[in-house]
């Protein structure tokens, strides 16, 4: 059953706050406002799914949260402190340090073998996990000394979870982590990251405009035409056994 969240009362912390955030982008002499005032939380050690058509503004709203770019207007508390007001060098390292991104087409370095392709952040991030381990959270121990070209989609994927993961990030962000894959695929990889969440405790954000993904979430975030429209919590989530696709 789901029900509509007023304010959360079980103790969770805020891991990051955003209020009033909008965006807009210049083209030419128009400009093409995408959100128009977003108003959200996220908590820490829950899987968040932000749902919503495409179009409907989710991905801009990523990279605003990752840091990757900047809102027109409002605020981004991550921990207390607005990412908006952070220079270039210090929205590089929030970057660094806190957020974890995986992509829909995985972004994978295609010389580089699945272990090297991890490793890749773990030299630069704060507290990196092993490469190795990473790669045996996400079932892949068989895998180290693989090349993406020798790997299947589903596979790739799961180096690029791994990767996200292996800088023991604040924030996991995921946008379509299921678009480029076949639906049995797809399972697979949300299974490794409810999995995730379940065991590690890691946060994590799931971008998607597949409804039934909600039905993992801890809290579910409606994004339609630039706005947040509704947020729900699940009084039960579901495991993945027990959706309908």
């Amino acid at each position: 059953m789901i029900k509509e969240e007023t304010e959360l009362n079980n103790g969770t912390a805020c891991e990051l706050a955003i209020s009033g955030v909008k965006k807009s982008f210049r083209m030419g002499e128009i400009t093409v406002p995408v959100l128009h005032g977003i108003n959200m939380k996220i908590y820490k050690g829950e899987l968040t799914v932000i749902l919503g058509a495409s179009g409907s503004g989710k991905s801009t709203l990523l990279n605003l949260i990752g840091g990757i770019d900047r809102p027109t207007e409002g605020s981004i508390l991550f921990r207390e402190k607005d990412i908006v007001s952070f220079d270039d060098n210090a929205l590089t390292e929030y970057r660094r340090r806190h957020i974890g991104f995986v992509f829909q087409f995985y972004n994978l370095v295609p010389t580089l073998n699945s272990r090297e392709n991890v490793q890749v952040v773990t030299e630069i991030a704060e507290n990196p996990m092993n490469a190795d381990d990473a790669l045996r959270l996400v079932g892949l121990e068989n895998r180290l000394e693989h090349f993406p070209s020798q790997m299947s989609g589903g596979q790739q994927q799961r180096v690029a979870i791994a990767r996200a993961l292996a800088k023991n990030p604040a924030l996991m962000l995921c946008d379509e982590p299921t678009g480029a894959l076949d639906a049995e695929t797809g399972v697979m990889i949300l299974k490794t990251l409810t999995q995730l969440n379940e065991q590690l405790g890691t946060t994590i954000a799931i971008i998607t405009h597949a409804s039934g993904i909600a039905q993992l979430a801890h809290q579910v975030i409606h994004i339609q035409s630039g706005i947040v429209n509704k947020i729900e919590r699940n009084e039960k989530r579901l495991k993945i056994e027990e959706i309908s696709w």
